[in-house]
């Protein structure tokens, strides 16, 4: 069936015959679209072109406006179901110290794990330009470090004042859930004990 912005209705069915089909499904045969058109008018029904490059096109008896609504609903869902991949940025310095590495590694984990693309980004200013070959050693360790979960869609490439990777999530890679405490059993009666962290 044809989208329904370009569907032909009603007077704007202009062939010399139709094959028509009722609202029940069933073939009505062969006809002129006055005729249909006239059944369709009965009905309190419009009469709409499903099949224009059949010979002879097919038509059915319809609620042109309830198909048109059910259409627009059946798109929202599509819409709602489908997963949008975001690609986030995360952003290094060339001089980098561990413990940022190691923060922003597990934001990239958490966005992989949540289906997003990461676009892993070293700005580089001043003299720092000089020396392309220390970024490009924190991407080759940061795709080395998260070879579990993520593959590169793109090797690490200079652009300007900045080299890039852009990491996905890698096909077959485990779920890994966050580590929750574990329920502490308070027997009856009892008060829980305080513990100091």
């Amino acid at each position: 069936m044809r989208r329904d912005d370009r569907l032909r209705i009603n007077e704007r069915i202009r062939v010399r015959e139709i094959r028509v089909i009722d609202d029940t499904g069933q073939q009505l045969g062969i006809m002129p679209p006055p005729q249909a058109l006239a059944i369709a008018r009965q009905k309190g029904l419009d009469l709409v072109e499903i099949s224009p490059t059949a010979v002879p096109p097919v038509c059915r008896i319809m609620d042109y406006g309830k198909y048109q609504y059910q259409e627009q609903k059946r798109t929202r869902e599509a819409k709602r179901h489908q997963k949008v991949i975001e690609v986030k940025e995360i952003k290094f310095r060339p001089k980098v110290d561990e413990h940022d590495y190691q923060f922003k590694k597990n934001h990239i984990v958490r966005f992989i794990e949540d289906g997003d693309k990461v676009k892993a980004t070293i700005f580089f200013r001043g003299r720092e330009m000089a020396h392309p070959e220390i970024g490009h050693k924190i991407l080759q360790r940061l795709i080395a470090d998260l070879t579990d979960v993520a593959t590169p869609e793109t090797m690490p490439r200079m652009e300007g004042n900045q080299m890039h990777t852009i990491l996905t999530q890698k096909k077959g890679a485990p779920k890994v859930a966050a580590p929750r405490p574990a329920p502490v059993a308070v027997a009856a009666g009892a008060k829980p004990e305080q513990v100091e962290g």
